[in-house]
């Protein structure tokens, strides 16, 4: 099926495929925005725990919601859903869609159902491109070495069936979109041609500049306001976190650290704040913010944005959303040693590293960070670095460019 083709460009409909309910997701937001943008016909295959209407029209594309069954009750029903390969539910799902808009290409988020968007465009005898936002198996692994998988998640979320689920998709997708240099090398490692791989990371725009400008000075006797925003594990290492507000406390640093998002953790999380004895005056537990803006607003508000992140395989092939939020809202950044964070801070000079799983040397970081001036060198740094590079408005004309190249080859193959 060859894309329609208009003054010497392509212009195609598009199916972005998310395996979780939309809206929302920022990246899966971006990027369809981005294709919409270059006048793209965008559509987004999406889950449907909640019910929603099954078709909706949304500025980014129009969003084509999974038929539910509604016989089953929700509770059945969502467990029904789950976004397995496996599934014929979504093999449906996908199938029907693609070929009801006659897309030219699919993206597929991640690898729950890349094996699915796999056999779709074989049947329809199109292009696929992955869209690698994390690296899955590793990410399944952190959670077990938590031991905070759930009884089920040896079935569904086990991280040896997701390496073999990578290994079937790699070499059969056309292209792999992935967030950061060092998951492309990883992927070249496993045999991927580097051709094959576009980097193409979580920056913000360059609008969100106008709404981050470097925070005032801080009067001298309040607290040092420290922000997370992410999700709320064990595995991300927010429980370090705590420790090093403890270890700042007990020495008489005043701080007071913001946690912004949910996740499987929060309530093991707060209890670890309370055994810690750290009140709602010294960590604030925001749950999860559904507005962005107001998330963001909560992190523009904040002195030092923090990374805590245990420097383990998945987070040495990933780039966290949050880094250039930080960066973008004018806040130094205080990172572990995890190697993508690591060489953009150490590139930039918009932070410092501490040493992974330390909360002693996450809170000698932080206690550097008090004096005004040396978080303003920090923050101005960042700034200029998503200007001149880590901002949207880069990333999205490489993302282009990579579905410019498989639209062509779609064309020429068609």
């Amino acid at each position: 099926m060859a894309p329609a083709v208009a003054s010497g460009l392509n212009v195609a409909r598009i199916l972005y495929v998310w395996d979780a309910d939309y809206p929302w997701d920022v990246r899966a937001e971006k990027i369809c925005l981005a294709l919409s943008a270059a006048s793209h016909e965008v559509h987004i295959a999406a889950r449907n725990r909640s019910w929603k209407p099954l078709q909706e029209r949304l500025p980014e594309g129009t969003v084509h919601r999974l038929p539910s069954w509604s016989w089953a009750g929700r509770r059945l029903d969502g467990m029904l859903s789950f976004p397995a390969f496996l599934s014929p539910r979504w093999r449906r799902h996908l199938l029907d869609t693609a070929t009801r808009i006659r897309a030219d290409l699919i993206i597929v988020r991640d690898l729950p159902l890349c094996p699915t968007a796999i056999r779709t465009s074989r049947r329809l005898r199109i292009p696929v491109v992955l869209d690698m936002a994390e690296n899955y198996p590793a990410l399944l692994q952190d959670v077990w070495d938590t031991g905070r998988q759930k009884p089920f998640d040896w079935m569904i979320r086990n991280p040896r069936a997701a390496a073999r689920v990578e290994r079937y998709c790699l070499p059969r997708a056309g292209h792999i979109v992935v967030v950061v240099e060092e998951s492309a090398a990883r992927l070249e490692r496993l045999g991927v041609n580097p051709n094959r791989l576009s980097v193409v990371s979580n920056t913000p725009s360059l609008a969100r500049l106008e709404a981050g400008p470097v925070a005032p000075p801080r009067p001298p006797e309040a607290p040092l306001e420290l922000v997370y925003m992410g999700l709320m594990e064990l595995a991300r290492g927010v429980s370090l976190l705590l420790d090093a507000v403890g270890v700042l406390e007990l020495g008489g640093t005043r701080v007071h650290a913001h946690l912004i998002g949910g996740g499987r953790d929060l309530a093991v999380l707060r209890e670890h704040a309370n055994a810690l004895g750290l009140g709602d005056n010294v960590v604030t537990f925001h749950g999860y913010v559904p507005d962005h803006r107001a998330a963001l607003g909560i992190v523009g508000a904040a002195d030092v944005g923090v990374i805590p992140h245990y420097a383990n395989e998945w987070a040495t092939t990933t780039i966290p959303n949050k880094l250039f939020d930080y960066m973008a809202a004018g806040l130094p950044v205080v990172s572990s040693s995890a190697a993508p964070c690591k060489r953009i801070l150490q590139e930039t000079g918009a932070g410092v590293v501490f040493e992974d799983r330390s909360a002693e040397s996450l809170a000698d970081a932080i206690r550097g960070l008090r004096n005004d001036g040396v978080r303003r060198r920090y923050a101005e740094a960042g700034l200029a670095a998503v200007r001149q590079r880590y901002n949207w408005e880069t990333d999205s004309a490489t993302l282009l460019r990579a579905v410019d190249q498989m639209l062509h080859r779609g064309q020429a193959g068609g």
